[in-house]
């Protein structure tokens, strides 16, 4: 399923940014209208599990090895589908021993409902991240991309991405690394919009003019 913007973040979001952060204003008119979508499928197993999979790679090998990843199934798998490999089987494609334990430990927590998949929409972005993180190879920052990406919250603010620490260093003269409590603090005026912001200083690293 193609990503989508969503229309409440790209006008409400975009101008609550505009008013509270003069920095954010600027920037939101260097890099132009707000593109971040989200692939609200059903599938948050797949989701997870290319998650898991496209972790610490480049984009290019990561694709050929969630390809080949598929290509041990008739069809999508689903968590029991998984669980049936051995680790063996999995290291077979390309992944690590870490990666491919990550893998059965995420389908055994489906199964026996340690992890309730699909994800209950009503359930609050905390909780997300802390039923997500009981999974061996889901951290923090997966976690948030799942809520950003295929949950399509708005209000998520992911300190731990090394570009947007990057970014927010720039954009507004920081020295030194940033905490995470300064961070936090930064960000305080973006909420309920803080996946817009992220959307934008990740944008600003690739967009001519001043970062």
């Amino acid at each position: 399923m193609a990503a989508r913007v969503d229309s409440r973040a790209a006008s409400e979001g975009v101008a609550h940014l505009r008013r509270v952060d003069r920095r954010l204003e600027e920037l939101i008119e260097r890099v132009g209208p707000y593109g971040l979508g989200a692939d609200r499928g059903p599938d948050h197993f797949g989701a997870l599990a290319q998650s898991i999979i496209y972790q610490q790679l480049a984009g290019k090998v990561a694709a050929i090895i969630h390809g080949r990843f598929l290509g041990l199934f008739p069809k999508p798998p689903d968590a029991r589908a998984v669980a049936a490999l051995d680790e063996p089987t999995l290291r077979s494609v390309g992944l690590s021993g870490a990666k491919a334990r990550a893998l059965k430990d995420l389908s055994l927590a489906a199964t026996d409902r340690r992890l309730p998949l699909p994800i209950d929409h009503a359930i609050d972005d905390d909780e997300v991240v802390a039923q997500l993180t009981r999974v061996k190879g889901i951290g923090p920052w997966t976690a948030h991309m799942f809520l950003m990406f295929h949950l399509g919250r708005p209000d998520v603010w992911p300190v731990g991405d090394f570009a947007i620490r990057l970014s927010a260093k720039r954009l507004y003269n920081l020295r030194g690394e940033p905490s995470r409590a300064r961070l936090e603090r930064l960000a305080a005026p973006w909420r309920p919009w803080r996946s817009v912001a992220s959307w934008y200083l990740w944008r600003a690293l690739d967009t001519p003019g001043r970062a």
